[in-house]
């Protein structure tokens, strides 16, 4: 996940061995478990350079508090900022220069909060720099109405009469676009009033999920007693006891239906908050609204989900496939996370993870592969659970210092396979930094997605070409659709969950518990083949929706649906020696927010506006569980499997 946050944020966390410690964990062949121990007692070797954000938590108060007199300078630098170019550039190089600034204070209290949720300090540090940002927010009410008012014809004379606001030229046009849809100066600054408290539903769910629901304890068929927390859960949902599995989900989901009706409220307000935006803007609906300022249609949106649905037999199929090699009477909804090879029980040290990770995206070239070494050697990751530390993995870049990526590695293929997306992640900020100014390196979340599965992609193909045991095979390609299963399907499933969320409450109803416990559940029932008897979904699984943080995010999800069949595309090329095909991937990466998103991949070849990328992603992925079941036919046949 690239986690973004608003005014340009792009907040990351990372993880990172040394070699010393990598060293270790090849003699060791275990992975560390810090799970219940405090964030303080991790080895630093372990742990992100925080440092390289701020040396010590004093030098960011001193920043916060020279940004806020910064932004106090802006009202000043606004009068006549629209009469002459030299008075636009100023007031735009000001602005310019809080955010960047801003982006690290957020990104160093974020990171910091992230890795122990429990110490309020840091949650003050985000509440102050919000707050900051809210005021800036508002006090620059004036500058969508003024570039309006400015005009296109003037603004383009104002570019050759002054060559330092070229790096403004996409921002304020984007502007220009956007005219049916800006408010009056005095309505934009209540609007952006708003910001005070839009992210309250998102920070009680993560608050919920994450630190204060009380966990339920569970013992497990070997007699051991876990506490299903989210670290626990999700390593324990994939168990190759079928007991243990059914068990730990079923106890998972129970309990967190005893908070439905909080969660269901915070999610009402969430999706109302962004019916209000869309509202006030004049947009006919909330989608339409989270796409336009990236000029992307919302039938891009009613495609993926019309081809997805054409192909859920080929889901289907792989799930069958899946029955069959676990031995299963009946497949059941909590056997989706199981490996169906269970005569692989592979674990890789993170010092392997990162040898595959390297050795699979050298077709990328040397500079790429140097930016690798980069963020394995200097400490731009956070490896390992510790105690309050947010579940879950995502990445983003930091202007001028480097990216960081937020991991949980327990050493299963997935993991693995999770610090491939990252890296991507961090390589697409890292490259677009270096090739963009400020103002257009962040990236657009319909890109983000690409980078990141790009990698899994090229993960992939290595190990099925370096690999000769057909059963290794078969544990990889097990793996890797599974990870398809979770990024396209499931997270299409996701995007048309919100879309029926949105829509009920633009038809002014109220997201209930009830409701949105039997839409989830008949969409969960309809993508996994429940009625066809492919796959057996129980009542309890209708609460999964309240611990899915991204419904609070505003159409994010389906982007990494997208992101997966746009990546498809580049990497099969990349992956068969193309070097046009690599030189215009690094191109995508380089191009950092400098043009739309469907603009930026039509330069390397992919058009997302038309079926095309669709329906051979997911040919493809039919054709690999075509190859799976090869080999399980070889593995039968010759009484390996």
């Amino acid at each position: 996940m690239n986690k973004r946050m608003p005014l340009a944020f792009l907040a990351v966390c990372a993880v990172l061995l040394s070699p010393a410690a990598a060293a270790a964990d090849d003699d060791v062949k275990k992975i560390p478990d810090y799970s219940l121990m405090e964030r303080s007692q991790v080895p630093v070797e372990h742990t992100w350079k925080i440092e390289d954000l701020y040396a010590a938590e004093s030098d960011w108060l001193a920043e916060k508090e020279a940004v806020i007199g910064d932004i106090a300078r802006i009202d000043e630098a606004a009068e006549g900022w629209t009469k002459t170019p030299a008075a636009m550039k100023a007031l735009l190089d000001l602005v310019s220069d809080i955010e960047l600034r801003g982006t690290r204070l957020y990104s160093y209290a974020s990171h910091q909060s992230n890795t122990d949720m429990g110490n309020t300090r840091f949650q003050a540090m985000l509440g102050e720099i919000r707050s900051g940002f809210v005021q800036m927010s508002s006090k620059l009410s004036f500058m969508q109405p003024d570039v309006l008012a400015l005009g296109a014809e003037t603004f383009t004379a104002f570019l050759q009469a002054e060559p330092g606001l070229a790096p403004y030229r996409f921002g304020i046009e984007s502007i220009l676009r956007e005219k049916e849809h800006v408010l009056p100066s005095e309505q934009q600054r209540i609007a952006a009033l708003t910001g005070l408290f839009a992210g309250v539903p998102a920070d009680a769910s993560g608050m919920l999920n994450n630190v204060e629901a009380p966990r339920t304890e569970v013992t497990l068929g070997d007699g051991e007693k876990v506490l299903l927390d989210q670290a626990a859960y999700q390593r324990l949902r994939g168990s190759k006891n079928a007991a243990d599995r059914t068990l730990v989900m079923k106890s998972f989901w129970e309990n967190q239906k005893k908070f439905e009706n909080t969660y269901a409220i915070l999610q009402d307000g969430a999706v109302k908050a962004h019916l209000f935006n869309a509202q006030i803007r004049q947009h006919p609906d909330c989608l339409a609204a989270r796409l336009f300022s990236e000029d992307i249609s919302p039938e891009v949106y009613q495609q993926l989900i019309r081809q997805v649905h054409a192909f859920l037999p080929a889901l289907q199929r792989y799930l069958a496939l899946k029955q069959k090699m676990l031995g299963l009477p009946e497949f059941r909804y909590e056997d989706v996370y199981a490996s169906a090879v269970q005569a692989v029980d592979k674990t890789f040290t993170f010092a392997e993870a990162r040898r595959a990770i390297e050795a699979a995206l050298k077709p990328l070239g040397p500079v790429y592969a140097a930016a690798l070494r980069r963020a394995f050697d200097e400490r731009w990751m956070d490896l390992y659970p510790n105690k309050g530390k947010e579940s879950g993995a995502y990445s983003g870049g930091v202007y001028g210092v480097h990216p960081y990526i937020k991991l949980n590695y327990n050493g299963d293929y997935d993991a693995v396979s999770t610090t491939a997306h990252e890296l991507g992640h961090a390589m697409h900020s890292h490259f677009s930094d270096l090739a963009q100014p400020f103002p257009t390196a962040n990236y657009t979340t319909f890109l983000a997605e690409i980078a990141s599965t790009f990698n899994e992609h090229m993960l992939m193909h290595h190990l099925l070409k370096s690999e000769k045991d057909d059963l290794f095979k078969l544990y990889i390609l097990d793996n890797y659709l599974d990870g398809f299963r979770g990024t396209l399907f499931r997270q299409t499933l996701f995007a048309e969950f919100e879309l029926a969320m949105h829509r009920r409450v633009e038809a002014g109803q109220t997201l209930t518990a009830d409701w949105l416990n039997a839409a989830y559940l008949e969409l969960t029932r309809k993508y996994y083949g429940h009625d066809q008897g492919v796959c057996r979904v129980d009542d309890y699984i209708q609460s999964e929706w309240s611990g899915i943080p991204h419904f609070y995010m505003n159409y994010y999800v389906f982007q990494y649906s997208t992101g997966i069949i746009a990546s498809l595309a580049l990497s099969d090329s990349v992956a068969r020696g193309d070097r046009d095909a690599r030189d215009g991937y690094l191109e995508v990466l380089k191009a950092g927010g400098s043009d739309y998103p469907l603009n930026i991949l039509r330069k390397a070849g992919v058009d997302m506006a038309r079926p095309e990328p669709y329906v051979a992603a997911l040919k493809r992925f039919d054709s690999l569980v075509g190859e799976m079941e090869k080999i399980v036919a070889r593995l039968k046949k010759q009484k390996k499997f």
